[in-house]
């Protein structure tokens, strides 16, 4: 059988969203043959969330481009370093190096009004005490994540977000995929929930190709899905 020419694009959405945030990007890649697949991120750690992407990685046929936004970003870092993987593509997302946490790169930089914003929740956890995972105060949700989004989205936006577990943010990463592979970044210029500089710091580290969009809030893949899918297709063009 003969595998694919044209990289499959992996997307891989962050905390407080869900798959459905890629749809405009998913409809744009698709419009130019381009095979892509957005599954469910647990949301549970970031160890065991990078493995299962991993896994769904190394399961595709042919070469896959790794596509993460927010927290997803840390977690192609990680299971970017699957054998099948040729490109990663990092959208307003947290770039780690090895060994680093989410709060540790955070920490370099002033803290975004996402910090001040964040609701606590728990959960059970078998044969142990109930974990903690947080989601946006449901009224700070449109100004944090989603500014450049019309209002009626972000109401739905903010009742459907997922938590994520609260320790995900002190683990640290076992690998970094982007010292061995080409990288791409874009930068949302007016993000509130994860730091501009926090994103222009980690892409420029990790060597990636970077784009920069002024006006772009946390949640540019959905107010801006052509851009998305522009560089998006650059990288798949790239490793083609």
């Amino acid at each position: 059988m003969t595998q694919p020419t044209t990289p499959t694009v992996l997307l891989v959405h962050g905390a407080f969203a869900d798959a459905a945030s890629w749809s405009g990007v998913i409809a744009e890649l698709r419009s130019h043959g381009i095979p892509v697949i957005a599954p469910p991120n647990p949301l549970r750690g970031l160890a065991s969330d990078a493995a299962y992407i991993a896994s769904v990685a190394a399961q595709i046929d042919g070469p896959v481009v790794l596509v993460g936004h927010s927290y997803g970003g840390a977690l192609i870092t990680v299971a970017g370093t699957t054998e099948n993987v040729v490109g990663l593509v990092y959208v307003a997302a947290y770039v780690l190096e090895e060994g680093e946490s989410l709060g540790e790169l955070q920490g370099r930089f002033p803290l975004s009004p996402l910090a001040e914003n964040l609701q606590q929740w728990t959960y059970p956890v078998p044969g142990g005490e109930p974990a903690v995972e947080v989601t946006i105060a449901q009224d700070a949700f449109p100004s944090v994540f989603a500014a450049d989004v019309p209002a009626d989205v972000t109401e739905v936006l903010a009742v459907a977000q997922r938590p994520l577990a609260a320790a995900a943010f002190e683990e640290t990463a076992a690998a970094v995929a982007w010292r061995t592979k080409p990288s791409w970044a874009l930068v949302a210029g007016a993000d509130r929930a994860i730091n501009p500089e926090v994103q222009r710091f980690a892409a420029k580290r990790a060597g990636a190709t970077v784009v920069e969009l002024d006006g772009a809030s946390h949640a540019v893949a959905v107010s801006e899905p052509k851009q998305v899918a522009s560089l998006i297709r650059d990288a798949v063009r790239a490793t083609r």
